[in-house]
């Protein structure tokens, strides 16, 4: 089930009528990412950068090349950073879009059903704020776990699947249900919906892909929403 809406939801990636979505998702992620990464630099030349110009004058000319070391690796350190804002910065965009995505999948692949309804604006608003809020202290915990050898990539993973499972199967279930109904079935499926946010925490690791993360993780909770309400007659969709 979850590997068919995975297929589905990469299908969606470039299908005609997500197009105009596919752009204006990429160019938005771009442009959040950019202007947090002039942020960051700008912090780190007022802040951090003073303090190395004062410690160089005080290394021999020989060991110039130390300022060209430090400063590769405060770019690759900015570079780190803004990775980590990957995750937050889809949380914003995802806000924007899901409703959008998820009308235009519930239109064409499940036509029978009965239309979703989106989140009244303020309501949306609020929701999306939380996901935010969760998505940086989430991955606040997993920067530190990063520290620790042999965890690394494990916790990216760990942390971020469960969050990103839990959100955006809620901003999909929404759409047809009380906020009651959805935990009680997030909570019957926590390991088909754990799965799934690992898959899309899978996908927010791969460069460049990553940029796509909403559309991918809005179809594909759409996709296993629908699943999962047409075999669970508790929570068929009527």
């Amino acid at each position: 089930m979850i590997i068919e809406a995975a297929r589905l939801a990469g299908r969606n990636l470039l299908a005609q009528d997500t197009r105009s979505a596919f752009w204006k998702i990429l160019g938005i992620t771009l442009l959040m990412l950019v202007g947090m990464w002039m942020l960051l630099r700008n912090i780190f030349m007022t802040y951090a950068w003073p303090w190395v110009e004062q410690l160089l004058p005080g290394i021999p000319d020989w060991a110039g090349w130390l300022g060209f070391l430090f400063g590769l690796f405060a770019s690759l350190g900015l570079a780190a950073g803004l990775a980590l804002l990957i995750a937050p910065t889809t949380a914003v965009v995802a806000g924007f879009f899901l409703d959008g995505v998820a009308e235009i999948i519930e239109k064409r692949d499940y036509p029978q059903d009965r239309p979703g309804v989106a989140m009244p604006v303020g309501q949306a608003i609020i929701y999306t704020l939380k996901f935010l809020g969760v998505i940086i202290v989430g991955n606040i915990f997993a920067l530190l776990l990063l520290l620790i050898p042999g965890v690394n990539i494990v916790a990216f993973l760990l942390v971020n699947g469960y969050l990103f499972g839990r959100e955006f199967f809620e901003f999909a279930a929404l759409r047809y249900r009380s906020q009651d109904e959805v935990r009680q079935m997030r909570s019957k499926y926590r390991a088909r919906i754990f799965l799934a946010g690992l898959l899309i925490a899978a996908f927010l690791s791969v460069p460049l892909l990553n940029l796509l993360t909403p559309l991918f993780a809005a179809g594909l909770m759409v996709h296993l929403h629908k699943m999962l309400s047409a075999n669970d007659q508790a929570f068929a969709l009527r």
